[in-house]
């Protein structure tokens, strides 16, 4: 791997990444997500993927935690953010800390 960048999503809310040079793949639903994610596990380190895809792809993403690449990030889509992509943060950090210490209200 090269430290190549990939996003999926559907098309309205990639275009964006496309002119900064991202590589973009479209998907139209979760089946089609998870076949481009299988395929750019392989070359790509950092996997950007919309969080309306996400959602119902987690147990699938969670096999990408197992290992140090690729990296896959769920971020929000053209219609904006559902709160999954910080919710996903926030148990990583309890994860891996122990602690929430990025949400923590008190």
């Amino acid at each position: 791997m090269t430290g190549k960048t990939a996003i999926v999503g559907n098309g309205d809310s990639i275009m964006v990444f496309k002119a900064a040079g991202v590589a973009t793949f479209p998907a139209e639903d979760e089946k089609k997500a998870r076949e481009l994610l299988r395929k750019l596990a392989k070359e790509y380190q950092i996997i950007f993927i919309t969080e309306d895809l996400a959602r119902p792809l987690t147990d699938f993403l969670k096999r990408f935690d197992e290992e140090p690449y690729p990296v896959v990030v769920s971020i929000p889509s053209g219609a904006g953010s559902e709160g999954y992509g910080m919710e996903v943060l926030k148990n990583a950090m309890e994860r891996a800390l122990g602690v929430d210490i990025l949400f923590n209200k008190d």
